[in-house]
């Protein structure tokens, strides 16, 4: 089943999200502020991607310097881009329907990802050009926006998300109402493509999706259709994707390791996972290899790819872990993210590196306390980590905090927003693009 922007009503549209305004704010009733459109001067109607809105009169003896945002842009970062900028001269319609389309596309092409969504509704003609395939080997070939946090919970049964732009430092909401209802999980997401996984019925089903584009399709049911820890890797070179059902066991026996090839489209079957005691369902996949924490055998098991193999790490954990998370980093660099101590009052998070030659856990940061005692109140409270190139970014399900850090800068920050209220959110890194194909 191929779902099509055409699918829902919403999914030409974005609306941004931004902080609260101490003074004169408004907000919704889920205490998010309410996007305000700003008031249009001029007679005609602008349709410039680029042009500011301001009076046909630049005379420099009744000129004013007028302070204004970038176009798209909400209220949340005014403080960081607002500038002092002279209005522009209007330009007429009939220029920018004139304009010739590798230009067009090579305006759109420096427009953040964000926005280019919700030009989509300014006209046909825009609408159609960002579903091109000219267009999109073209944007295939700029540099990334930067990383984005993409949360997801369900309200009421509607599918819910939100993305943080770590570049603009600003929330965008996406809708996500062309997926099924049995699309729950979130399993992660890579290259821009978002996958989720569900029970529809008794049977348990996995898609793709991208939501910058809101297409998706459900992959083949897999040889074992039982649920199952999945995680999806992208091949930007290759253009294409692979889904890894890791081992399990169901009743009395043990599951096989099952590999979804976009390619090939179809699911293969690989080496059945050792024996072992996994003490967490989340893994880290880094340099072709995905790894599981065990406790019996004590260490890691790791999966090498193209082979198709298991093998057991003997990486003992750090004393008095008390739950760790493994992150995956640039290249071949895995983190190990986890509370030490025994009592509240003697907890503390740390950061541990694998050193691949030594086979031990090397701690290189620890979170500041004032961070750790604003993050969990309690020590039994729950909290959730993931991590993208060198970024870790750690979750509070009570306290609907998020706090990110930056391994290589050493920096940490909160991230600020609403969009993590939600006790049911679920929160991955996430590459906006549109050339990511469902195919």
């Amino acid at each position: 089943m191929v779902g099509s922007p055409g699918d829902s009503s919403e999914s030409g549209s974005i609306v941004s999200n931004s902080h609260s305004l101490r003074n004169g704010g408004l907000h919704d009733d889920d205490g998010c502020p309410r996007q305000v459109s700003p008031i249009r001067i001029g007679g005609s109607r602008n349709t410039s991607p680029i042009g500011c809105v301001g009076s046909r009169n630049t005379s420099p003896s009744r000129q004013k310097v007028v302070k204004t945002k970038p176009r798209g842009l909400d209220e949340e970062t005014v403080a960081t881009f607002g500038k002092v900028v002279h209005p522009d001269v209007q330009m007429e319609d009939n220029i920018w329907a004139m304009l010739p389309e590798d230009l067009l596309n090579e305006i759109l092409l420096r427009v953040p990802p964000f926005m280019i969504f919700r030009l989509r509704s300014v006209c046909k003609r825009w609408n159609s050009i960002l579903q091109d395939s000219c267009f999109l080997k073209f944007h295939s070939q700029v540099p990334s926006h930067g990383p984005c946090l993409l949360t997801f919970w369900k309200n009421l049964q509607t599918p819910q998300c939100s993305v943080f732009s770590l570049p603009l430092k600003a929330w965008y909401r996406i809708p996500f109402t062309f997926l099924p209802q049995w699309a729950f999980w979130l399993v992660g997401s890579s290259g821009g493509l978002v996958c989720f996984s569900g029970l529809d019925g008794l049977t348990f089903k996995t898609l793709v999706c991208n939501p910058l584009t809101q297409t998706w399709r459900t992959l083949p049911g897999m040889h074992y259709n039982q649920q199952r820890q999945l995680i999806m890797v992208v091949d930007r070179i290759d253009r294409s994707f692979k889904v890894i059902a890791t081992g399990d066991i169901f009743g009395d026996r043990s599951l096989p390791t099952e590999v979804y090839d976009s390619k090939l489209d179809r699911w293969s079957l690989h080496q059945i996972m050792p024996a072992v005691n996994l003490c967490s369902s989340k893994m880290a996949y880094c340099d072709s290899r995905l790894y599981l924490e065990t406790l019996s055998p004590l260490g890691l098991m790791m999966y090498r790819l193209d082979p198709g193999y298991w093998e057991h790490i003997p990486a003992r954990f750090p004393r008095s872990l008390l739950d760790g998370y493994l992150v995956a980093g640039t290249q071949k660099r895995l983190f190990l993210v986890g509370r030490i101590g025994l009592y509240s009052t003697l907890q503390s998070m740390r950061i541990w590196e694998l050193d691949h030659a030594k086979i031990t856990w090397v701690e290189i940061s620890r979170m500041p306390p004032k961070y750790f005692r604003a993050l969990l109140r309690l020590s039994a409270e729950r909290f959730e980590c993931v991590g993208q190139d060198n970024l870790i970014c750690f979750t509070s399900w009570n306290q609907g905090k998020g706090l990110l850090y930056d391994v290589d800068k050493k920096v940490w920050s909160w991230i600020a927003g609403c969009a993590l209220q939600s006790y049911n959110s679920q929160v991955c890194f996430y590459e906006p693009r549109f050339d990511a194909s469902i195919y």
